[in-house]
């Protein structure tokens, strides 16, 4: 243990640097699920499916623990290409000690940036690109991560509000008819929604809603 304190009260320097850096990784660690989330496709797929709950009514079901799970492994399909050019570009020759930590960090958002560029709208990203006052850059590699991480971030939250107007239209307008019809029978204390679940539910598995779903999903990508 006296060891331990030691070589990390050392003043040699490159203790010092191995320090910083081990600093450094657990920060970076700490944050690893949000910049998954803001740099991923999980953020889109999250959103709508939340809407898809939503617009039908079932409150709880299906329940957060399945459509976070659903999420995450359809992140996982849908980004599989871009990991394994991270892994390819950059993990394994930092793991055989080609190159260092820097050349691999830059390596590594390459296929990131890339991805990212494709599914960001240029009004979004020339916003942050004014605000920092930057100059037109001439590839996707000079676009720091700091400029575009937001505005995909934004761009994927406008395409997920999207769709999930389109996925509300049908059942609001379930919602629509059998208000109309509750209330021309004189049944206004019944809740509408007792009654139109029932015909969301139905509606939604006579047209095979989660395929549509997460075809229309993986369509958009």
């Amino acid at each position: 243990m006296n060891d331990v304190v030691q070589y990390f009260n050392s003043s040699n320097p490159e203790t010092v640097t191995t320090s910083v850096k081990l600093l450094l990784l657990l920060t970076v660690l700490s944050i690893a699920p949000g910049i998954i989330i803001l740099t991923t496709c999980f953020t889109r797929i999250i959103i709508v499916l939340s809407f898809v709950r939503t617009s039908i009514g079932t409150q709880g079901v299906p329940p957060n623990q399945v459509l976070l799970g659903l999420a995450m492994f359809l992140t996982f399909f849908i980004m599989a290409p871009t990991f394994q050019e991270v892994n390819k570009q950059a993990l394994t020759p930092l793991f055989d000690n080609k190159i260092t930590l820097e050349q691999a960090y830059d390596r590594a958002s390459v296929p990131v940036k890339e991805y990212m560029s494709k599914h960001t709208r240029q009004k979004d990203l020339e916003l942050f690109m004014g605000y920092t006052g930057m100059e037109k850059p001439k590839s996707i590699k000079d676009i720091p991560l700091t400029t575009l991480v937001p505005a995909y971030a934004i761009s994927e939250l406008k395409s997920a509000f999207q769709m999930g107007f389109m996925i509300f239209i049908p059942f609001l307008v379930i919602d629509m008819v059998v208000a109309s019809v509750l209330m021309s029978m004189g049944m206004m204390m019944l809740p509408p929604i007792m009654i139109s679940l029932p015909f969301k539910i139905l509606l939604f598995i006579m047209v095979d809603g989660w395929y549509l779903i997460v075809k229309s999903l993986l369509e958009s990508f």
